[in-house]
């Protein structure tokens, strides 16, 4: 598990999340903790390091 920190596309905080670096590829929509909007977080590592994280508004 690695600790990611990351801003939120709707109210701009800063959101720290652990991410399981066993899994290479994944995607899910988490509520924000601060604003609690949708984002969809997806990701992806490569010998347990980060190669991609995304996270996005969902559109309305």
């Amino acid at each position: 598990m690695i600790e990611h920190y990351f801003t939120c596309p709707y109210c701009w905080q800063s959101i720290s999340m652990f991410l399981d670096s066993s899994i290479k590829k994944q995607s899910y929509v988490e509520d924000c903790e601060v604003c609690c909007n949708p984002i969809k977080i997806s990701f992806e590592f490569l010998n347990s390091e980060l190669l991609e994280f995304q996270a996005n508004s969902i559109g309305q």
